[in-house]
């Protein structure tokens, strides 16, 4: 009784040479081991050491889908970290020319102010009064207030009124 005879299988089609390929070498393991009974002997005790090395393959594929996690989560990390101190390097060069800015154009309506504070005084009082708190505020701080508006023209309009009302300088003398 040979091999083919005792199988229960359905029987295979006998042009695929994947197939006889594959009993060439079952008939060839069974008639090494000495017949079917130990062939199946021998995939019996090899079956345990298939499925430790699944288990094994298993866990390090587990480990890395983890190992490409934890490399993701640090790589959104990095790049975020980067984003805050690019815009934190961005707001801190914006404040610093604000900073530069209100300074200098605080610097230049003082000198404007007492430039022409004695031919037109009332171009003197707005460049070097409230307005220039006003600006110095605006770029400095960076704020602007309704309320700020409102006491630059009343402080303004006094101003006006004030050096209006005093006595005009005499003219120099010829």
């Amino acid at each position: 009784m040979s091999l083919e005879e005792s199988s229960s299988a359905l029987p295979l089609p006998p042009g695929d040479p994947v197939v006889s390929a594959g009993m060439d070498i079952a008939m060839k393991w069974g008639a090494a081991l000495g017949g079917p009974e130990k062939l199946k002997i021998a995939f019996e005790a090899l079956e345990p050491q298939l499925k430790r090395e699944h288990q094994i393959r298993l866990k390090q594929l587990e480990m890395q889908r983890e190992a490409a996690e934890r490399e993701a989560a640090n790589t959104k990390a990095t790049a975020d970290r980067e984003a805050r101190e690019a815009q934190a390097k961005r707001q801190h060069v914006l404040r610093m020319t604000g900073l530069c800015v209100g300074a200098v154009i605080s610097v230049v309506m003082l000198g404007a102010g007492i430039y022409v504070s004695k031919d037109v005084w009332w171009l003197a009082i707005l460049l070097c009064g409230p307005s220039l708190l006003a600006m110095g505020k605006l770029y400095v701080l960076r704020r602007s207030d309704a309320e700020d508006m409102k006491d630059l023209s009343l402080s303004a309009r006094g101003a006006t009124n004030a050096a209006g009302q005093a006595q005009p300088p005499a003219p120099p003398p010829v």
